[in-house]
């Protein structure tokens, strides 16, 4: 059996010549592996990370395979640094045919940004918002949006008064709750983008429980060794599984015209209860724009969501 992510996701006849790709954290683990498969197939890929060195080895792999490919670092703690992310993939680029919102991580102290708001909900949630807001004019017309959720999000309900001040979540339980909002964020992009008259799609993934992908530094105690004793254990999800889910989402024909669906297992599957409320969702779409300053993206066009909106 192949270790290819194309292969795992039925998708090496797919032929991505002429489109380009960005995928968000991809110096490393399930977006390094995605990013290369993308340019296997022929995309032409815009590799994002904070390390320049293992963001230019992952170019120069890319490269070596025929395609264009090219390294831009901007740190997810950081709005002005995502809004210059976004200005570069605009000047460079003439339009994104996948979006990747893969970057993310677990920040276990409660710490805040400059926003004041808890590291990972920003890192994992404000700032793939805002990157994919910013770029919202300049996908194309059949555009697809991957976003990396997690079947943690089941561990959480939405509470964004836990998200500033002295009561923020931490740990695991920020992780869960940023989840959740990766899960509704894509849920109600989909939905505006329908309503908008939109055909870009946005889709929502689980790549599994993935040891090696650097995850299992931030788990608290015993848990990171655990994790990595996982790796020789047969059926533990790997990285190129993972980034099969990347790929099968925002590549396979079976996914024509899916969106606003959670994937998990090369197929759709039902997230939670909470992340399938839709007022929840549209709380979070209001919330975010506020958190970052910013007009309500997408907004609504008939009077009574206008009203919920203001």
């Amino acid at each position: 059996m192949s270790d290819r992510p194309e292969e795992i996701a039925g998708v090496a006849d797919i032929d991505c010549g002429g489109q380009t790709a960005l995928v968000t954290g991809s110096t490393s683990g399930i977006g390094r592996a995605a990013a290369l498969a993308l340019g296997r197939l022929g995309a032409d890929v815009v590799v994002h990370g904070r390390d320049t060195a293992a963001g230019e080895s992952v170019v120069e792999e890319l490269t070596q395979t025929g395609v264009a490919a090219t390294f831009c670092e901007a740190d997810f703690t950081s709005v002005e640094a995502v809004r210059d992310l976004a200005a570069t993939v605009r000047s460079e680029t003439d339009g994104l045919d996948v979006l990747v919102n893969n970057a993310g991580g677990l920040f276990r102290d409660g710490t805040t940004t400059g926003l004041g708001v808890e590291t990972t909900f920003h890192v994992n949630h404000l700032s793939p918002y805002l990157l994919t807001t910013e770029l919202l004019d300049h996908l194309t017309d059949d555009a697809r949006v991957v976003t990396t959720a997690s079947a943690a999000h089941t561990a959480a309900t939405l509470d964004l008064e836990r998200v500033q001040g002295r009561s923020v979540n931490s740990g695991l339980g920020a992780y869960s709750h940023s989840k959740l909002a990766n899960v509704l964020f894509t849920a109600e992009l989909a939905r505006r983008l329908d309503r908008a008259g939109s055909n870009v799609t946005a889709n929502s993934i689980h790549p599994g429980a993935i040891p090696g992908t650097g995850f299992g530094r931030f788990l608290p105690g015993p848990l990171p060794g655990l994790l990595r004793r996982l790796e020789v254990v047969p059926g533990v999800t790997s990285v190129e599984d993972g980034a099969a889910e990347i790929l099968f989402v925002g590549v396979s024909p079976r996914v024509d015209g899916v969106s606003g669906r959670y994937f998990t297992g090369l197929g759709p599957s039902e997230p939670s209860d909470a992340a399938r409320s839709l007022s929840a969702a549209r709380r979070l779409w209001r919330e975010s724009a506020r958190l970052l300053d910013i007009e309500v993206p997408l907004p609504e066009t008939d009077g009574r969501a206008m009203s919920a909106e203001s």
